[in-house]
């Protein structure tokens, strides 16, 4: 990827680093939220006494019916709850009982939403113990639908809204969030909100989403996150003709008047909260998310979760899938539907580095299928700067089959967006050349996956090892249970945010990206791969996290990208150590 930037910016890399750019910054756990061990006491308010009623509504400090006798005496709460004491675990169990209740998944969100917004630890505390069941609540699928919905469901504002009114205010709007020691920004503009499309100021249901998850699977601080949403308008109808909906109503601004908001945006962001912070780029259109990428890599500690991140956690779905399907990852020929190119480029990465082969080489063994059909040299003039590496020699092809047919890939990979394109046609075909054919539908929510998993089973004859983006149930084909992985971005972002943050790092640079890769692989079990899993499961992710930031972290110090001095001797434990955890403290 580093490469393909590279060439966009004119032959300028991340480690180039400009002493001027690289001042300042660097966030600090102000309060002692992270050296404080879970035995000493906190003071549940920073800038003032609160009050007992205002304390129960501080989402950050209330512990509703936990705060005990002592505590009800001290911090002004008598008479203002029910007699009852209780401990978090009971008030777990109560509620996962109650989301359980509802038969409609979005119910299951909003509940959800509303724990977050009155009692912050016990939303982390449902979420970190109870994460394959949440998951899909408070992510893919389930938030593709809220941020479809967000305007009826908007209760109370989450994270900063930026728009075009607010042209050169951008750090005073900054300012006006009450957190001042930030470490990670996900921002949106709403442009391509999962593979639903433009969904404009309502896809803010992604950077919370997001962010939760950099909290709960991460362990980063939930007052260091800040979501963002950038709302320069919408070309979605729809809502534009919405009552309830809560954005700009006008066309999306483009060219110079984008630009000079979001180059405010980035200038704004490293003024108010240093060098370290790390913006994540969330859910941009490609034509926007490449340039971006371009622009500040060289200049901000930036990471495209749809680029980078899907490329990391796709990498390692294949590297681990490699024990199953058999041969070297230089044999294998990959054939992708869709925009897929930073997968593309990182599987490149992987393979050079592994042969000591030319980057330009390891491209040729991989293919790309857009609209228009099969990418190939014929068609360069026309094609986007990001996809004019991917067009190889070969005679145009029209469609998906007929790429199969002509290239006879060993590994399919569904980037499009587009639901049910890997037709029975064309996972018949890639199973007649494969004894196990390695198929991954990544696009989400589950409406647009390339295809089901029931379908990629069924159609291989029981023979493909499959993954998705959005979850599948276990299915039963000719008496045998398969277990299906899901590729899931989640696997990756929360460690590799981690693995920056606790290195001090001030760039991001490829081999980063490659080190999360290996290191997620490295967590796949024997016993997992005999369910023919090529990921490990999600309830062991904080230690995955902490592992995967460990491996970032040591490429950083490795690179020369990190600022936190002197190196922790074990960056593992280190990475332990620095992560939330969400049980209730005990106040003075």
């Amino acid at each position: 990827m580093e490469s393909t930037m590279k060439e966009m910016r004119d032959g300028v890399s991340v480690l180039d680093l400009d002493p001027k750019s690289t001042v300042g910054g660097g966030v600090e756990d102000v309060y002692g939220e992270d050296r404080a061990t879970e035995d000493q006491l906190v003071t549940p308010w920073t800038f003032s006494v609160a009050s007992g009623y205002s304390l129960l509504r501080d989402p950050q400090h209330n512990k509703g019916l936990a705060f005990t006798q002592n505590e009800r005496d001290s911090h002004y709460l008598r008479g203002l709850l029910p007699p009852a004491v209780v401990n978090q675990e009971l008030q777990e169990r109560k509620l996962m009982n109650s989301i359980r209740q509802y038969q409609v998944p979005l119910q299951k969100y909003v509940a959800m939403m509303d724990l977050q917004e009155r009692n912050q630890r016990l939303f982390y505390k449902l979420l970190v113990d109870n994460v394959e069941e949440l998951l899909p609540v408070v992510y893919t699928p389930t938030v593709g639908e809220a941020c479809q919905k967000y305007g009826s469901i908007f209760r109370r504002p989450q994270g900063l809204y930026i728009s075009l009114n607010e042209k050169g205010k951008i750090l005073e709007v900054l300012k006006n969030w009450p957190e001042r020691s930030i470490q990670v920004i996900v921002v949106t503009d709403g442009e391509r909100i999962l593979g639903l499309g433009d969904l404009g100021c309502q896809g803010m249901g992604i950077p919370v989403g997001k962010l939760a998850l950099y909290t709960a699977l991460g362990g980063l601080r939930p007052s260091s996150c800040l979501p963002v949403t950038i709302d320069v308008g919408t070309n979605n109808e729809e809502l534009l003709n919405n009552e309830f909906y809560i954005g700009l109503r006008q066309r999306r601004a483009t060219g110079k008047e984008y630009s000079e908001l979001l180059h405010e945006f980035m200038t704004a962001v490293k003024q108010n909260y240093g060098e370290k912070v790390l913006v994540q780029f969330e859910d941009f259109a490609n034509h926007n998310a490449f340039d971006l990428l371009a622009k500040y890599g060289t200049t901000h500690l930036v990471f495209n979760d749809d680029i980078q991140g899907t490329a990391s956690v796709v990498l390692a779905g294949v590297v681990a899938a490699l024990n199953l399907i058999g041969g070297s990852l230089n044999e294998h020929k990959f054939l992708f539907l869709g925009a897929g190119t930073g997968i593309a480029e990182l599987i490149a990465l992987e393979v050079s580095k592994r042969t000591k082969v030319p980057l330009e080489e390891t491209r040729k063994k991989i293919w790309l299928v857009d609209s228009k059909g099969l990418i190939v040299s014929s068609r360069k003039d026309s094609l986007q700067h990001f996809k004019q590496p991917w067009a190889h020699e070969h005679e145009p092809v029209k469609d998906l089959l007929s790429a199969v047919k002509a290239i006879k890939p060993t590994v399919l990979i569904g980037s499009s967006g587009v639901g049910r394109t890997f037709t029975k046609e064309v996972i018949e075909a890639v199973s007649s050349y494969n004894e196990k054919p390695l198929i991954l539908a990544l696009s989400n929510p589950t409406s647009q996956s390339e295809c089901t998993a029931e379908e990629a089973y069924t159609w291989s004859e029981g023979r493909a090892i499959f993954a998705s983006g959005s979850p599948f149930d276990p299915f039963e084909y000719n008496g045998k249970v398969y277990v299906s992985g899901q590729a899931n971005n989640a696997y990756i972002f929360p460690g590799f945010g981690l693995g920056l943050v606790i290195s001090g790092a001030i760039r991001v640079h490829d081999d980063m990206l490659l080190a999360a890769s290996e290191a997620l692989a490295g967590q796949v079990s024997k016993e997992n791969y005999d369910m023919g899993l090529i990921y490990p499961p999600f309830s062991n992710i904080r230690k995955i996290s902490a592992q995967i930031a460990a491996s970032v972290a040591a490429k950083a110090y490795e690179l020369g990208l990190a600022t936190r001095l002197p190196r922790p001797a074990d960056l593992f434990k280190y990475a332990e150590s620095c992560m939330y955890t969400p049980n209730y403290r005990s106040y003075r």
